[in-house]
Protein backbone atom coordinates (compact mmCIF):
# COMPACT_ATOMS: atom_id res chain seq x y z
CA UNK A 1 0.00 0.00 0.00
CA UNK A 2 3.15 2.66 0.78
CA UNK A 3 4.30 1.80 -2.57
CA UNK A 4 1.29 2.72 -3.98
CA UNK A 5 1.35 5.94 -2.19
CA UNK A 6 4.85 7.03 -3.29
CA UNK A 7 3.93 6.35 -6.77
CA UNK A 8 0.88 8.17 -6.51
CA UNK A 9 2.94 11.11 -5.02
CA UNK A 10 5.48 10.78 -7.29
CA UNK A 11 3.07 11.11 -9.94
CA UNK A 12 1.45 13.61 -8.93
CA UNK A 13 4.27 16.12 -7.98
CA UNK A 14 5.25 14.95 -11.69
CA UNK A 15 2.07 16.46 -12.98
CA UNK A 16 2.51 19.63 -10.93
CA UNK A 17 6.49 20.03 -12.02
CA UNK A 18 5.60 19.88 -15.38
CA UNK A 19 2.57 22.44 -14.45
CA UNK A 20 4.80 24.72 -12.97
CA UNK A 21 7.59 24.49 -15.74
CA UNK A 22 4.81 25.46 -18.32
CA UNK A 23 3.26 27.93 -16.20
CA UNK A 24 6.95 29.21 -16.61
CA UNK A 25 7.83 28.86 -20.07
CA UNK A 26 4.62 30.65 -21.05
CA UNK A 27 5.10 33.91 -19.06
CA UNK A 28 8.30 33.70 -20.80
CA UNK A 29 6.70 33.80 -24.15
CA UNK A 30 4.08 36.36 -22.84
CA UNK A 31 7.05 38.86 -22.06
CA UNK A 32 8.69 38.66 -25.20
CA UNK A 33 5.64 38.97 -27.08
CA UNK A 34 4.77 42.02 -25.39
CA UNK A 35 8.82 43.37 -25.63
CA UNK A 36 7.88 43.03 -28.94
CA UNK A 37 4.62 44.75 -29.54
CA UNK A 38 6.15 47.68 -27.80
CA UNK A 39 9.46 47.91 -29.74
CA UNK A 40 6.91 47.72 -33.05
CA UNK A 41 4.41 50.43 -31.27
CA UNK A 42 7.13 52.63 -29.64
CA UNK A 43 10.09 52.71 -32.67
CA UNK A 44 7.03 53.43 -35.00
CA UNK A 45 5.76 56.17 -33.63
CA UNK A 46 9.42 58.09 -32.97
CA UNK A 47 9.53 57.50 -36.77
CA UNK A 48 6.61 59.07 -37.48
CA UNK A 49 7.57 61.96 -35.04
CA UNK A 50 10.70 62.44 -36.64
CA UNK A 51 9.70 61.83 -40.24
CA UNK A 52 6.96 64.44 -39.76
CA UNK A 53 9.32 66.87 -38.04
CA UNK A 54 12.41 66.74 -40.43
CA UNK A 55 10.54 67.27 -43.57
CA UNK A 56 10.66 63.69 -44.34
CA UNK A 57 14.46 63.55 -43.81
CA UNK A 58 14.87 60.50 -41.59
CA UNK A 59 18.15 59.02 -43.10
CA UNK A 60 20.60 60.04 -40.74
CA UNK A 61 21.84 57.95 -37.68
CA UNK A 62 19.88 59.27 -35.01
CA UNK A 63 16.70 58.10 -36.21
CA UNK A 64 17.47 54.78 -36.40
CA UNK A 65 19.62 54.22 -33.26
CA UNK A 66 17.02 53.40 -30.71
CA UNK A 67 15.38 50.84 -33.44
CA UNK A 68 18.67 49.55 -33.78
CA UNK A 69 19.80 48.91 -30.04
CA UNK A 70 16.21 48.36 -28.55
CA UNK A 71 16.28 45.57 -31.87
CA UNK A 72 19.43 44.05 -30.22
CA UNK A 73 18.31 43.57 -26.92
CA UNK A 74 15.03 42.35 -28.35
CA UNK A 75 17.50 40.03 -30.47
CA UNK A 76 18.78 38.86 -27.08
CA UNK A 77 15.37 38.29 -25.45
CA UNK A 78 14.41 36.11 -28.58
CA UNK A 79 17.56 33.54 -28.19
CA UNK A 80 16.56 33.56 -24.47
CA UNK A 81 13.25 32.54 -25.07
CA UNK A 82 13.61 30.46 -28.13
CA UNK A 83 17.26 30.29 -28.60
CA UNK A 84 17.78 26.97 -25.43
CA UNK A 85 16.83 24.78 -28.10
CA UNK A 86 17.28 26.63 -31.38
CA UNK A 87 20.33 25.17 -33.00
CA UNK A 88 20.88 21.92 -30.75
CA UNK A 89 16.82 20.88 -30.14
CA UNK A 90 15.91 17.60 -28.79
CA UNK A 91 14.83 16.38 -32.38
CA UNK A 92 18.66 17.42 -33.76
CA UNK A 93 20.15 15.39 -30.83
CA UNK A 94 18.12 12.48 -31.72
CA UNK A 95 18.49 12.48 -35.13
CA UNK A 96 22.42 12.85 -34.74
CA UNK A 97 21.98 9.65 -32.52
CA UNK A 98 19.94 7.62 -35.18
CA UNK A 99 22.85 9.08 -37.66
CA UNK A 100 25.54 7.55 -35.69
CA UNK A 101 23.85 4.07 -35.36
CA UNK A 102 23.36 3.85 -38.63
CA UNK A 103 27.23 4.67 -39.25
CA UNK A 104 28.23 2.22 -36.97
CA UNK A 105 26.09 -0.48 -38.51
CA UNK A 106 27.17 0.13 -41.64
CA UNK A 107 30.95 0.27 -40.95
CA UNK A 108 30.45 -3.40 -38.71
CA UNK A 109 28.58 -4.68 -41.88
CA UNK A 110 31.29 -4.02 -44.08
CA UNK A 111 33.88 -4.87 -41.48
CA UNK A 112 32.41 -8.22 -40.69
CA UNK A 113 31.64 -9.06 -44.75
Amino acid sequence: MERIEKKYRSDQYQKEDAYLRAQKRLKELKGFYWHAFWYVVVNSFILIMIASNSNGNIWNFGAFSTPIFWGIGLGFHALSVFGRNLLFSKSWEENKIREFIEKEEQADKHRFE
